[in-house]
């Protein structure tokens, strides 16, 4: 035992609350078969862990001690709230044997099959009955260990809204009588498709913050980067889990010269290669290499790293494998057609067969209505219009991508563009 003071408690708290809450809901709700329940006790054991550890001291297993005492909150709730007589038939006879064998063995039955309790978790936090933005909160609220606070402040939501979300989606799984099981077969398939994209969603909204005044949002990146390796430990086999921690990890590498000196964005061509995270960038080529090993180098995320990789590899912008870049992004396309990839492809092909070939490709996407309030759009087309010397109609594209991103700093990016090239239409006269 550890005589802290408060507010070394306090952040201790936190950073064991951070690494074990998911395991503690995780436990307990297959006891209680109810995850907001489950969260319940598990936040009653932090209320404890609050009052009690600034005075008797961190115990030397923190994350065992608040297991305990949210078990010990459990079999105090099922008495207290009858909850055994509300339940099935089977977790009835479970619940009533537990607690007729008292604490050790209901210790030994949440603590066995750690690693599966948190795949159901999992599954259950990202089940299709709930939205999209349900999805993500209560992963990050389930599975991240984040305060609400924390979730709204990410999204710029406002907190209530947060905590409404929360507790919808929660009573959503409750009334839809949602299994803490893993799901088999075809399903398996379907639902692991909604975890990795909601992992990948939390990761691009802190890679490329879609409004508000920062560019990047690091914190939102790790929490994706931790959920995807507890996936990738928990369904080993699974190729595209590996390809998304590998798309991540490389992507992840380059935050730090993603941002200039006062927060302003840097775009990949004039990033700092040698501020790179070079273990980042290892630990991601791995991970690709596992996917590919598995039989899954044409999966969405698996091509996704591997474009990703290629400019990892690059030890210049000048170097870089556009050919093969703009191959990955046609077989991307081919895998998972959207017309995002094909924006993306448009890019490669115009940096690899120049600028003009990369304009034809865009123009047949200017019609496309999903595109029509995407600032992405006009921000390429007017870097294929500069790059021919077009820079009337390049700085218009600019001003428009500009007037449609809600992020303040890419909007300046945009603006300073567009003035770049005015400039240069005045000289030129």
């Amino acid at each position: 035992m550890v005589v802290v003071t408060t507010s070394d408690a306090h952040r201790a708290i936190d950073a064991v609350w951070r690494i074990e809450s998911a395991k503690l809901i995780a436990g307990l709700t297959r006891i209680v078969r109810d995850v907001g329940v489950a969260e319940d006790l598990a936040q009653d054991a932090l209320v404890v862990a609050l009052e009690r550890w600034p005075e008797s001291g961190v115990p030397d297993n923190p994350g065992a001690w608040l297991m305990a005492t949210a078990k010990h909150r459990a079999i105090d709730r099922l008495r207290r709230d009858k909850l055994v007589e509300r339940k099935h038939d089977e977790v009835s006879r479970e619940l009533e044997a537990l607690q007729e064998r008292a604490v050790p063995d209901l210790d030994a039955a949440l603590d066995d099959h750690v690693g599966d309790d948190l795949l159901r978790l999992v599954f259950i936090s990202c089940h299709p009955v709930l939205s999209t933005e349900a999805r993500v909160t209560l992963t990050l609220r389930l599975l991240g260990g984040l305060t609400t606070e924390e979730i709204a402040r990410a999204f710029l939501v406002p907190e209530p809204t947060i905590a409404q979300r929360i507790v919808r989606a929660k009573r959503t799984l409750a009334e839809a009588r949602v299994p803490f099981e893993v799901p088999r077969g075809e399903e398996f398939t379907a639902r692991l498709s909604s975890v990795l994209q909601v992992i990948y969603l939390v990761f691009n909204e802190g890679y490329s913050a879609t409004a508000g005044d920062d560019w990047l949002r690091p914190a939102l990146c790790e929490d994706a980067l931790r959920l995807g390796r507890i996936l990738v430990a928990l369904v080993p086999a699974e190729p595209e889990a590996h390809g998304l921690v590998a798309l991540m990890e490389i992507q992840a590498s380059r935050a730090r010269a993603r941002v200039g000196a006062s927060g302003e964005p840097v775009l990949l061509l004039d990033q700092n290669r040698a501020r790179w995270d070079q273990l980042l960038i290892s630990r991601g080529l791995a991970a690709l290499e596992r996917a590919e090993a598995l039989g899954g180098a044409s999966g969405p995320y698996a091509l996704q790293a591997a474009i990703a990789a290629c400019h990892a590899r690059a030890r210049t912008a000048a170097d870089t494998d556009w050919a093969r870049i703009a191959s990955l992004y046609e077989a991307l396309a081919e895998r998972a057609p959207s017309p995002i990839v094909e924006l993306n492809r448009a890019v490669a092909v115009g940096m690899a067969d120049g600028p003009a070939a990369g304009l034809a490709l865009v123009e047949t996407l200017t019609a496309e209505p999903s595109l029509r309030g995407y600032h992405l759009l006009p921000s390429v087309r007017g870097d294929l219009l500069a790059k021919l010397g077009r820079r009337d109609e390049a700085r218009a594209e600019f001003e428009r991508a500009a007037s449609l991103t809600r992020n303040a700093r890419e909007r300046a990016l945009l603006l300073a563009r567009a003035e770049e090239c005015a400039e240069k239409v005045l000289n030129a006269k």
